[in-house]
């Protein structure tokens, strides 16, 4: 690599250093916030959020990567055509395409960190997020101890819980069973309320023991409410969620060699037919190449433009311009891909554009400037 080849790559990588690391925090703190509102409602522990935001850096990182780079070129492109640097180039004979190359090179480091997330961290997050999703889910005792706030650990059921002491002892304890297995004729809900309570285990299952409290059986057939008291009563909060032998498997958390022989099995195991499982694996051999696409479209576009103080808004606007056409053009392609499984070559498609538009905007640049050049020397 030539001197000036490894300054602007340095330029650009430090670039993207400092967007990348911006936009992983704006796209983790939105999905922290969510993600903490829902994991602190059901009881879960900071450990467990932190788990939970760990494995869902690799998907956004995944997002990130392109529109870094994109704004890594642009911005440094502007700032050295701003400075004369890139114009000094120009006037040395060094061609658009060549000045390109730096820009190539930096497209490629950052498609080969795409390729690493979206073949092999991605997929594997994706499964121990959905691992630990299906634990949570599961674990009715942690969804139920959540002192001073109705919960809903069940579809028709409502707890409330005013106390937990250090021991581990429920103080104050309210539940509400509306479901229709429950009481003696369906239709019925039952509310049991108690002095305090425990959760122990057993061999079917976490068990709520209640001490000193009442059940109520309101049926609503024959609107009539039936009242027993208790000294101590259990009650099977396992059944509450109905955890399956299996859970479903996500598209997302297939490998890509399996997603690219697309055998019967595998299409019974996430549910889905061989087109979507034939587009997803070629889409996932395309995405980094959008890395390269989008660096090398923002400096292609900033090149049509001449030195100007004011800035080349024109042409980042086209650069804009032309990285959504792009994505829209990603759109289409899915759609159609994941319809017919004889169309998974339309995931390259905007990628091979990209890279076209890139060239012929460099192609268009190179004669823009030399049919300049000898008019500045007639005027002279």
């Amino acid at each position: 690599m030539s001197r000036f080849d490894r300054y602007m790559l340095s330029q650009l990588m430090m670039l993207f250093g400092f967007f990348a690391l911006v936009l992983v925090a704006v796209y983790w703190v939105n999905r922290a916030v969510r993600l903490f509102d829902r994991l602190i409602a059901d009881g879960q522990s900071a450990w467990t959020f932190l788990e939970f935001t760990a494995l869902t850096l690799p998907y956004v990182i995944r997002i990130v990567l392109p529109i870094a780079a994109f704004i890594a070129a642009v911005y440094a492109t502007n700032r050295m055509t701003s400075e004369s640097e890139l114009v000094v180039m120009r006037a040395t004979g060094f061609s658009p395409f060549r000045m390109a190359r730096p820009v190539v090179f930096f497209g490629l480091i950052v498609a080969l960190m795409m390729a690493v997330l979206v073949h092999l961290l991605v997929p594997a997050s994706r499964t121990r997020l959905a691992d630990r999703n299906d634990d949570i889910s599961a674990n009715v005792s942690a969804r139920l101890l959540s002192e001073g706030t109705f919960v809903h650990p069940g579809s028709g059921v409502t707890f409330y819980v005013r106390e937990i002491t250090q021991a581990g002892e429920l103080k104050e304890i309210f539940l509400t069973d509306s479901r229709q297995s429950n009481g003696p004729a369906p239709g019925s809900t039952t509310t049991y309320t108690a002095q305090r309570a425990l959760i122990v285990r057993s061999d079917t299952g976490p068990k709520l023991v209640m001490f000193d409290g009442m059940a109520q059986t309101f049926d609503e057939g024959s609107a009539r409410l039936t009242i027993t008291r208790f000294s101590d009563f259990s009650f099977d909060i396992g059944a509450l969620v109905a955890r399956s032998g299996g859970r479903a498997v996500g598209i997302e958390e297939l490998s890509t060699p399996e997603l690219l022989a697309g055998a019967p099995e595998t299409q019974a195991l996430v549910g889905e037919d061989r087109a979507a499982l034939l587009y997803e694996g070629h889409e996932r051999l395309a995405q980094p190449l959008m890395a390269l696409v989008a660096a090398v479209l923002g400096f292609s576009a900033l090149m049509l433009g001449e030195f100007s103080r004011l800035g080349l808004w024109r042409q980042i606007a086209l650069a804009v311009g032309c990285l959504i056409g792009v994505q829209m053009l990603i759109n289409v392609a899915t759609g159609l891909g994941r319809a017919d499984a004889t169309l998974w070559p339309l995931a390259y498609l905007p990628a091979a554009t990209g890279l076209a538009a890139a060239a012929l905007m460099l192609v268009r640049a190179g004669r823009v400037r030399r049919v300049r050049a000898p008019l500045r020397g007639v005027a002279a």
